[in-house]
Parts: structure tokens; sequence; C-alpha cells
């Protein structure tokens, strides 16, 4: 196989983008990305587009518009999904077209435009992505009340806090001021997120991600071709995908995600590294609690001590392994399908050393963590400078 690299990234604001479509949207982190190498769109050879739902797309084959829109028609389109970790499906399926030397520069893009329709709706088309026969027809399961499990089991299992659960929220929202794309680019304090709204019991209102729109692009080129376009190639060394049951009844373990365990062995495994290698994560933090049990699936800490290392600063910037400086999901926001990608354009730009404000000094070595579902799909990313 050959090396690979992102050559190019490019984003957009997210939020609530009424201004924009969703092949505008794409446009947008498309041309961006183009713009920061010196190639021609004409150059890439095929495009990866990840979009999670054709409901919320209000489109079938929604890639199509996305493509005729970015202007990559005749060349090849490949649509990815795979719920919430859409866009490290894409991004992993974009590393395979050129590793394997079918293609030398891949355009990956994600996008999702969640906002047209009312949030009630919007909750009931992701509560989909659960089991429908057995979970969400006969109970109406959402996956705020999916993670709210997740947490009531740590909780009941290890000790975590709810103040605990807070202070993911609180850091990655401070983290998300220094962003100039963030959804929420607020502080927050503990008691703000303690008396949120309750949602699903333990969590409140800030223990969640809002549904948000935008896209994020990403150029990957063969090592060959990386060294003609740019002097600051960002390598994805190491890669890891795993699955787990539709149904969480048929899960062993309520208090980890058992395919990001799996995930980010293969991604070590390949990279050749060690968890203390690592200089900063983007993971996926739909909800409070998934930051802290991605903390001890992915090795950053001891199994039940994820709320001491939140408590202990271990994540923030400065601390043991900075983890979401962009503000992650809780605060940058998380449309489906450009989450993972988003998450490959801040790792870039930190191991390029164009992180501004929320630059993780020294980086090299970084990982992402995207994750589907409540685990139906995992990938891991590690990527070196």
């Amino acid at each position: 196989m050959r090396r690979v690299a992102i050559v190019g990234v490019g984003h957009t604001k997210f939020g609530k983008r009424s201004d924009a479509s969703l092949r505008e949207l794409a446009f947008e982190a498309v041309k961006s990305a183009i713009e920061d190498t010196q190639i021609s769109l004409n150059e890439v050879e095929a495009s990866i587009v990840g979009i999670a739902s054709d409901e919320l797309a209000d489109q079938l084959l929604p890639a199509t518009p996305v493509a005729d829109y970015v202007g990559m028609n005749p060349k090849p389109n490949i649509r990815v999904e795979a719920a919430c970790a859409t866009g490290g499906a894409a991004l992993r399926t974009g590393w395979m077209a050129v590793a394997s030397g079918l293609h030398d520069l891949v355009l990956v893009c994600g996008v999702e435009k969640m906002t047209e329709v009312p949030t009630a709706r919007a909750i009931e088309i992701m509560g989909m992505g659960g089991d429908v026969q057995w979970e969400f027809k006969p109970f109406g399961t959402t996956f705020p009340g999916y993670y709210a499990m997740y947490a009531d089991a740590h909780m009941r299992r290890y000790g975590t806090t709810e103040r605990q659960l807070a202070l993911v929220s609180v850091k990655n929202h401070r983290n998300a001021t220094k962003n100039p794309y963030a959804h929420f680019p607020k502080e927050i304090s503990v008691e703000d997120v303690l008396k949120s709204k309750p949602i699903a019991y333990p969590l409140k209102l800030y223990d969640c991600c809002p549904i948000s729109d935008g896209a994020a692009a990403v150029l990957l080129a063969s090592g060959e071709r990386a060294k003609r376009i740019t002097d600051t190639p960002v390598y994805i060394a190491g890669l890891g995908c795993a699955s787990d049951s539709m149904a969480v009844f048929d899960r062993s373990d309520f208090t980890s995600i058992k395919s990001a365990i799996l995930a980010s062995k293969q991604a070590y495994k390949m990279a050749k590294i060690e968890v203390g290698d690592i200089d900063l994560a983007e993971v996926h933090d739909c909800f409070s609690i998934a930051e802290i049990m991605a903390y001890e699936d992915l090795g950053f800490c001891e199994k039940g001590k994820g709320g001491k290392f939140i408590e202990e600063g271990q994540s923030e910037m400065g601390g043991k392994i900075p983890v979401n400086v962009d503000g992650g999901l809780l605060a940058k926001g998380h449309p489906l399908g450009a989450t993972g990608i988003s998450q490959a354009v801040e790792i870039t730009k930190q191991l390029r050393g164009e992180g501004g404000l929320r630059q993780v000094a020294g980086a090299e070595v970084a990982l992402s963590h995207n994750v589907g579902g409540t685990g139906h799909f995992v990938y891991v990313h590690v990527y070196r400078r």
C-alpha cells in the first residue's frame, strides 16, 4: 500500500445555516480545500461524499447534486453513509482509493443540512439509527436516551458524577471560543450545565450536542504526489474500524463501546505507536458521557477513571492529552456527515502548526475517533506530521 497524505483542508461555519443549501455548504468546504493548495479541481480524480441521511437532505442520491454543484462530474463519485461516523467512513474510503493505487488525488467531503426539519423530526430521524424493530418502534428510543443509559451505567459502576459530565461540556465550550467555525463559541460554567433543561436523566441540555448544518473537506494524495503539492503533508499513519450489534440489548456492557476499543487497537498497531505518543485527540463527544467513555476506550486512562481524567484537567490544553481543542461536537456542532472530516481538518491544522489560539505546542501525532450510532460503527485514524 502507498502512503496517503492530507494536502488540503476546507471547513464551513457550523450552525443554523439558513443562508446555504446542502450543495452550497459542500461547495464552501471544497472551494476552501482547493484554495488551501496550489492545484486545480480538474486535477482531482474522484470524490467521496459523506452524507448520513436522505431524509434530512430531502433528496435521494444526495451526493449527486453535490458533485454537480462542486464541479466533479463526470469523474467517479461515491456516496458513503455510516450514521454519525459517516465522515470517518468517507475518510477511510478515500484513503483506500489512494493507498491502493486506484487514484493519486481524491476529494473527500462530508456535509449535512439538519435544521431544515423541525427539531422533533430531526430527533425522530436520528432515533431510527437504533434498532427500528425492537427499540425505536415499540419504545420510541432516541439517542439522548441511549447515551443516558450509558451515563447511568457508568455512574452506578464507577461513581462518575454529574459534575464530571458537566466539566466535559465546560471544557469544550471554552475551546470553541477560539474556533471561528464553531456553532456555540460561548463559555459556560458547571452550574450552567447542571441547571440546564433535563433531556434524559442524567443528561441535560448542555450534555448534548446541537443539531447543526455544515461541511468539511480534505484532499488526499499519494505520498509522491503530496510532496509535489505541499511542504507540510499530514500522513494518515494508522486506521481502525469496528462494528457492534444493532440492538443495544445484545451488548454485554453499557459502560464502554467495544467497537471503539477494537478500532483504536487496530489504528495504534498500524501506526506503530503507543497511547503515550499521542499529542492531541479529536473524539466523538456527541454527549458528555461519550467523551468520558472515549478516554477509557482509547486507553488514555484506566477503565472507570474517565471522570477523574477530566476532573484533573488531563484533557485540557496543557494536559496529558488535549482533547477536542476545537470545541468538539458539544460546542463546535455535529452535522452528521461532516463531523469525521471536520476532525481531520482540525488535526491537519494542528500538525501544520496552524491552530492559532488553540494550537497544541509541538504536536506531531494525533488521533480522531468517530462513532456512528451507539457504537454501530467506529472509525479511528492516527495522523503524523
